[in-house]
C-alpha cells in the first residue's frame, strides 16, 4: 500500500511537472520504477500505459485553455509513434543486465539536457508566428518516439527544447502540442511492449495508480504554465533526474563504485544543483525586472504620444 501511495505521488508530480514544461512525465516515473528494481521494459510499458490516460486528460485541458496547435500535433505525433513502436519492440529484445545501464544513461543524458537546457538558455521568440515545416517535425518525431520508448521518457526533452529553439511558436503552444501529440507516441509504445514483452511482466494495479495520479494533475498543471516560471523548474527537475540515474549507474556492474566515490559524486552533484537553480532564480527575476522596467517606459512613451497630441490639436 506504502509503495501504491508512493506511485501516486509519483504520477501526480510527474504529471505536474510534464504539464507544466511539456516533458519529464517518462523520465521521473521511469527513473524511480528503476530505482525500486523494475525490469527496464516493464518499468517503460507501465509508464506508456498510464501516459494513454495521462495524455489524453493533459491534452484535453491544454485544449481548453487554447494550448495546442492542432497542425504540429498532427505532423510530429505519427511519426512520433512510429518512431516509440521501433523503440518498445527494440527495448523488449534486450536482456535486463544489458537494458537497465542503457535506460538509465538515456536518462542521464536527458536530465542534464534540461538542466543545462533551463539553466543557461532563455526561450527565442525572433521567429514567433511563421510555420514549422513537416520536414522539420517529421524526423523529429521519429527520433523522440523511438528514444521515449527505449529510455522510458524522452518525448518532451527532446521534442520541446526543438520546437522552442526555433521560436516559431508561444511556449504554451510548444508544450500543449507536444502533450497532445504524446497520447499518439504512449499507444504505440504500448502496444510495442505488448508484442515484445506480453502483459504479464506489467503490474497494472501500478499503472493505475501513476494514471490516478497523473489524471488529478493534468488540468492543474495546464493553468500552471501560464504562471510558473519553466526555467526554476527545469533546473530543478533536471537535477533529481541526474542524481537518481547516476546513483543507478554508479551501483551497476558497469561501473561499481565503492561507497565513498558515490558519496563524492553525490555531494558534487547536489552542489552544482543548487547552483543551477541559484541560476535559474536569479535570471528569472532579472528577466522580470527588465519586463517591468520596459512596460514603464512604454507607458511613459504612450502618455507622451498622447500630450503631443492634445496640443497639436
Amino acid at each position: 500500500m506504502r509503495a501504491l501511495v508512493l506511485l501516486g505521488l509519483v504520477g501526480f508530480a510527474a504529471q505536474l511537472v510534464d504539464g507544466s514544461l511539456g516533458m519529464a512525465y517518462g523520465v521521473t516515473s521511469t527513473t524511480l520504477l528503476l530505482a525500486i528494481g523494475t525490469n527496464p521494459a516493464a518499468a517503460s510499458a507501465t509508464v506508456h500505459l498510464a501516459e494513454i490516460g495521462t495524455t489524453l486528460a493533459s491534452g484535453v485541458s491544454h485544449w481548453r485553455f487554447d494550448n495546442i496547435d492542432w497542425k504540429v500535433v498532427a505532423k510530429i505525433g505519427i511519426p512520433g509513434a512510429v518512431g516509440a513502436f521501433a523503440g518498445a519492440t527494440f527495448l523488449s529484445s534486450l536482456s535486463t543486465d544489458v537494458a537497465a545501464p542503457i535506460m538509465s544513461l538515456i536518462l542521464l543524458t536527458l536530465g542534464i539536457y534540461i538542466l543545462i537546457r533551463f539553466t543557461a538558455f532563455g526561450l527565442p521568440k525572433d521567429n514567433l508566428g511563421k510555420p514549422l515545416r513537416k520536414r522539420f517535425l517529421g524526423p523529429l518525431g521519429l527520433v523522440a518516439g523511438f528514444v521515449d520508448a527505449t529510455g522510458g521518457g524522452g518525448w518532451g526533452p527532446v521534442g520541446t527544447p526543438a520546437i522552442l529553439a526555433s521560436g516559431r511558436l508561444a511556449p504554451r503552444k510548444v508544450i500543449g502540442s507536444i502533450d497532445a501529440s504524446e497520447f499518439l507516441v504512449a499507444i504505440a509504445a504500448s502496444i510495442g511492449f505488448f508484442v515484445g514483452i506480453g502483459s504479464e511482466n506489467i503490474d497494472f494495479s501500478w499503472v493505475a495508480v501513476l494514471l490516478i495520479g497523473g489524471v488529478i494533475a493534468a488540468p492543474i498543471a495546464a493553468w500552471l504554465v501560464r504562471h510558473i516560471p519553466p526555467r526554476i523548474l527545469g533546473s530543478a527537475v533536471g537535477g533529481v533526474i541526474i542524481l537518481t540515474n547516476v546513483r543507478t549507474l554508479l551501483r551497476s556492474d558497469w561501473i561499481d563504485a565503492p561507497g565513498n566515490v558515490q558519496t563524492i559524486a553525490y555531494i558534487t552533484i547536489a552542489v552544482i544543483w543548487a547552483g543551477a537553480i541559484a541560476i535559474s532564480v536569479r535570471a528569472y527575476r532579472r528577466a522580470k525586472a527588465e519586463e517591468s522596467v520596459e512596460a514603464i517606459e512604454a507607458e511613459l512613451r504612450a502618455r507622451r504620444d498622447e500630450e503631443e497630441t492634445t496640443s497639436a490639436s
